[in-house]
C-alpha cells in the first residue's frame, strides 16, 4: 500500500483528505509532531506529501527519498525548495485558483476598513465617545490611485471589485504585458510614486523578498496606504513601523505576518495605524472545503493507481 504524509497539523483540518485518500487506498501518515520530530514507522517511504507553511527544503526531501509528489495546502508554493524538487524530480502543486475571490474581496475589505476609518471610529465608540471624539475625517476614496504590484489572478479580481470604487487603477507585473478594463500597466517606481493605496499581490522568492524596504517605503505617496494579503516577507516590518509611526504611512492593514504564526509581541499586531487579520483571506465554507480536499485529490489524480 503506498504511504502518503501529511508533514504537520495547522489551521486546517486535515481529516476530511486523509479519509478521502485512506478510501482510495492510500495509507496516510499524519505527522502530528511536524518535521522537527523523528518519523514514525512508514513515514520515510511516502510517495506524497501534504505541507503547510514549514520549510520543506533539501534536507526534507532526503528524509523522503520516494517523494513523487508534493501538494501544498495553499496558492503559494514558496515553502518548498523547487530546485531540490526539480533535482529529484518531484512535481509540486499548489492550490491555484481556489480562493481567488476571497481573498480579492479581503483585500479591498481592507482597504475600505483602512480609509474609511474604522478602527479610529470603533475606538471612539468603546471609550464611549461619539461623532465629535473623532480625530480622523476620512479621505474621498472616489478620488484615489490604487496601485496592485503583482497582476495575477487575485489583483484582477481585487481591480474588477475596486473599479467602481477608486478614481484609477494602476498594475505593475514583469510578467504581463497588457492591461484591460481602464487598469493602466506602469513600472514599480511609477506606481509606488503614484498610488495612494500600494496593494501587494506577489509570491515570495529571492526577487520579492524585502520588496518594500526602508528605501522603497519611503518612496511612497505621504499618507499612502499599504495592503499585504499575500506574504508578510515581501515587507521590512521595522520599516513599515517606522513609517506607521512618523505618518508617513497613513496605515498598514495586512492578512499576513512576517513569520506564522507571528510572535505574540509582533510590532504590528497592536499598532493603532495597522490593520492585521490572521491570515483568514482565503477562507469561506466553499473554500476551505477546497482547501481540506484538493490536495488529497491531486494525489489521486496523479498516483492512484499506485495506491
Amino acid at each position: 500500500m503506498s504511504v502518503v504524509v501529511v508533514t504537520e497539523v495547522g489551521d486546517l483540518d486535515v481529516r476530511p483528505g486523509v479519509e478521502l485518500l485512506e478510501r482510495a487506498g492510500f495509507e496516510v501518515v499524519v505527522l502530528h509532531d511536524g518535521l522537527t520530530a523523528p518519523l514514525p514507522p512508514r513515514a520515510a517511504e511516502a510517495i506524497a506529501a501534504i505541507v503547510g507553511f514549514a520549510p520543506f527544503g533539501s534536507a526534507e526531501f532526503d528524509r523522503f527519498a520516494a517523494l513523487r509528489l508534493v501538494c501544498t495546502t495553499s496558492t503559494g508554493v514558496d515553502m518548498v525548495d523547487l530546485a531540490a524538487a526539480a533535482e529529484r524530480g518531484v512535481d509540486v502543486v499548489g492550490l491555484g485558483g481556489v480562493a481567488t475571490r476571497e481573498v480579492a474581496l479581503h483585500a479591498l475589505a481592507l482597504m475600505l476598513a483602512a480609509l474609511r476609518e474604522l478602527p479610529a471610529g470603533r475606538r471612539v465608540v468603546r471609550r464611549g465617545g461619539w461623532t465629535v471624539d473623532l480625530e480622523v475625517n476620512p479621505r474621498p476614496i472616489g478620488e484615489l490611485v490604487l496601485g496592485l504590484v503583482g497582476f495575477g489572478r487575485i489583483a484582477r479580481e481585487t481591480a474588477r471589485l475596486a473599479r467602481p470604487v477608486f478614481a484609477r487603477i494602476l498594475a505593475t507585473d514583469p510578467f504581463v504585458t497588457e492591461a484591460s478594463d481602464g487598469v493602466e500597466l506602469v513600472d514599480l517606481d511609477a506606481l509606488v510614486a503614484a498610488a495612494d493605496v500600494v496593494s501587494l499581490h506577489l509570491p515570495v522568492d529571492d526577487a520579492t523578498r524585502g520588496l518594500f524596504g526602508g528605501e522603497r517605503v519611503a518612496a511612497m505617496r505621504r499618507g499612502a496606504l499599504l495592503v499585504n494579503v499575500s506574504r508578510g516577507e515581501l515587507v521590512d516590518t521595522a520599516a513599515v513601523r517606522a513609517a506607521l509611526d512618523s505618518g508617513a504611512l497613513s496605515g498598514y492593514a495586512a492578512d499576513v505576518l512576517d513569520g506564522e504564526p507571528p510572535v505574540s509581541d509582533d510590532p504590528l499586531r497592536d499598532h493603532p495605524r495597522a490593520i492585521v487579520t490572521p491570515h483568514m483571506g482565503f477562507m469561506s465554507t466553499a473554500s476551505v472545503e477546497r482547501y481540506e480536499l484538493d490536495p488529497a485529490r491531486t494525489i489521486i489524480e496523479r498516483l492512484g493507481r499506485q495506491a
